[in-house]
């Protein structure tokens, strides 16, 4: 896989001042957290995995293939920094999930005969709903 303590090395952190109400207090403390990865510069992730990421995560990178995370939940700078590298290493994990490949199977015998009776029972019950053809 990867080794996350070398991939969080990778990883730059700006604080910047949260947004919304808070007094005075907030206009003057920068707890919020602005985490960003450069997905190209990466010298953790080998080339597979980078273009793996590049498919999976193309909606949240950069034209620059840079990811970018923003944590403004905690009042702490620290809290939102370790919420920020927890969300980032999940995200890169599930990025790189390689899914199954489908192994086609083949419907079995007997549940064809069964669809087939129940067909055949279902047209007969309409069948009987019918007013009968006296000619």
């Amino acid at each position: 896989m990867f080794h996350e303590q070398q991939l969080i090395h990778e990883l730059r952190f700006k604080a910047i001042r949260s947004s919304g109400a808070g007094g005075q207090h907030v206009n003057k403390v920068s707890s919020k957290i602005e985490l960003t990865f450069n997905l190209e510069d990466s010298q953790v992730l080998n080339e597979d995995q980078k273009q793996r990421l590049k498919i999976k995560l193309h909606a949240r990178l950069t034209k620059e293939n840079v990811l970018l995370f923003q944590c403004g939940e905690s009042r702490s700078q620290h809290k939102n920094k370790q919420i920020a590298i927890k969300r980032f290493l999940q995200i890169i994990k599930e990025g790189l999930v390689v899914p199954k490949r489908r192994k086609p199977t083949k419907i079995p015998k007997a549940v064809k005969i069964k669809r087939l009776k129940s067909k055949r029972v279902n047209s007969e019950k309409k069948a009987n709903r019918k007013k009968p053809n006296l000619d």
